[in-house]
């Protein structure tokens, strides 16, 4: 009798199916099941799972790639990347927070996992410019302020010149944000406005915590906004370069490097 693969064995078989479809653009289910030694039944409940998700498309006989504008924008699908990475992430954040403090998030998706927590930490009042955690904290009776401008859908989330506005009215204990680009401890990002939200998100608090997951690293883009050298800690997972991690090091800043655990949501 075949032994039942674990929650993790299974997503890290998806993600090894979501990187060979995207890489291929399209590939047949048979020769997937093939190159990863399952049968054809189970590259189909595979498929129909990311399918599922809005990771990728399946039709009758082959699994297509989401085109690159869609991937690049889609925050359905950066959410269920790396979601091992996130949940401990997430998990480590929530120890940077004290009960009755008053805490900004950005609007990545590696801060949902932070958000859920926050629900549980007593008397929080929450920041934020994205919709999304906005829609986690609200079933949990936490304060919660959203902060407005021009709203980009792509991101759930808004930013702008307003927001940096907004700010002065509030007194930020910590700060928690995300970086889509980190090399050689400098951040980037493709829109400028998120940029300049995210210089002034760490100017106004007392405190500021970048969470980064692996996949963030190595990368740049048009908007440069600083470096890691702004932030109090750094809060990635174990498979981040060690090369970046000494660099942040260097910089003066704290780093912890979580194991990965996995979300059974």
């Amino acid at each position: 009798m075949p032994i039942r693969k674990s929650k993790a064995e299974v997503e890290q078989r998806r993600q090894a199916v979501l990187r060979h479809v995207s890489k291929g653009g399209e590939v047949r289910i048979d020769e997937l099941a093939a190159r990863l030694g399952v049968s054809l039944m189970t590259m189909h409940r595979d498929l129909d799972d990311l399918h599922e998700r809005k990771l990728l498309h399946k039709r009758r006989a082959v699994a297509l790639s989401l085109a690159t504008v869609d991937i690049e924008s889609s925050l359905q699908f950066r959410e269920n990347m790396h979601r091992g990475a996130k949940t401990a992430i997430g998990e480590e954040l929530c120890n940077h927070v004290s009960p009755g403090s008053t805490v900004l998030l950005d609007c990545g998706s590696t801060l949902f996992p932070l958000a859920r927590q926050l629900g549980h930490v007593e008397d929080v009042h929450v920041i934020t410019n994205s919709l999304r955690v906005t829609y986690l904290l609200s079933e949990s009776g936490r304060q919660t302020t959203l902060l407005g401008d021009r709203f980009y859908p792509e991101f759930e989330s808004c930013a702008g010149p307003e927001i940096v506005r907004q700010l002065d009215r509030f007194h930020i204990d910590v700060a928690f944000l995300t970086a889509t680009c980190v090399q050689e401890g400098r951040l980037s990002h493709p829109m400028r406005e998120y940029a300049e939200n995210k210089e002034a998100f760490v100017r106004v608090a007392g405190r500021s915590v970048l969470a980064v997951d692996h996949s963030k690293f190595g990368l740049s883009a048009t908007y440069a906004y600083g470096d890691v050298r702004s932030y109090d800690v750094l809060v990635t997972d174990d498979a981040a370069p060690p090369g970046e991690t000494a660099m942040a090091q260097a910089l003066g800043v704290q780093v912890v490097a979580v194991a990965q655990t996995w979300d059974e949501g």
